[in-house]
């Protein structure tokens, strides 16, 4: 697959088979994620992959804590409101999930159950976990970005799927304890990796991408 196929065909998928992803295979695309550039080539991500039962007792962890409603502490401090024009794709993206699911506006027992997918890791056998220095500042966090862009580019070239989301960063305390993730890293994200079910409802919207013509302005040429 090419670089352009990777990025067309690339979706996020909330909906995995159980089937597990061979620790080679996570390796190679870890190898090709680690190829990302950085500014002054600082190199600034720190990697956790969990699976097996370490994933297990996380994905039991964070459905205890959901079910509790234990509110998500997460160690990127979450924006506080949004430009009009970006909450309206938000309000988009949530009206056209639910409507593919078939879950009214006011049903609220259907939606909680939608959201547990996320404290549910997606089903997903491998969850990756990119982290930064505490010291680090927001050049950093764009080179995170871009290395965990490259992680899900690297898994689409090997067929495998991606869903990056901050859910499940929710509680970076069981994630510490379990993975022995230090103090002074910053759990930025996480990436589950898998083997989509395309046959799962949960996997049959696509967002929409705005026109070139609305986001570029190209001056000169």
């Amino acid at each position: 697959m090419n670089v352009i196929d990777a990025l067309q065909t690339r979706k996020s998928t909330r909906a995995f088979k159980p089937d597990p992803v061979e620790q080679s295979l996570i390796q190679q695309i870890l190898e090709a994620a680690n190829r990302t550039p950085s500014w002054a080539n600082t190199q600034p991500w720190e990697i956790f992959v969990a699976g097996g039962e370490p994933l297990e007792r996380l994905r039991q962890g964070y459905l205890e804590n959901f079910q509790k409603g234990i509110a998500p502490n997460f160690e990127l401090p979450a924006p506080q409101s949004w430009p009009e024009a970006h909450k309206n794709r938000i309000n988009e993206l949530g009206a056209g999930r639910f409507s593919s699911l078939g879950i009214d506006r006011d049903d609220q027992e259907a939606r909680k159950k939608a959201t547990e997918l996320n404290f549910r890791f997606f089903d997903a056998p491998v969850v990756i976990f990119p982290c930064m220095h505490r010291d680090l500042s927001s050049w950093s966090l764009f080179d995170i970005g871009a290395f965990s862009m490259n992680i899900m580019l690297a898994a689409q070239h090997y067929g495998l799927n991606t869903i990056p989301a901050i859910m499940l960063a929710a509680y970076p305390d069981l994630l510490r304890k379990e993975l022995s993730i230090p103090e002074e890293l910053k759990i930025v994200v996480g990436i589950a990796l898998g083997y989509g079910d395309p046959d799962s409802i949960y996997n049959k919207y696509t967002t929409p991408r705005r026109p070139l013509s609305e986001l570029v302005r190209i001056v000169g040429i």
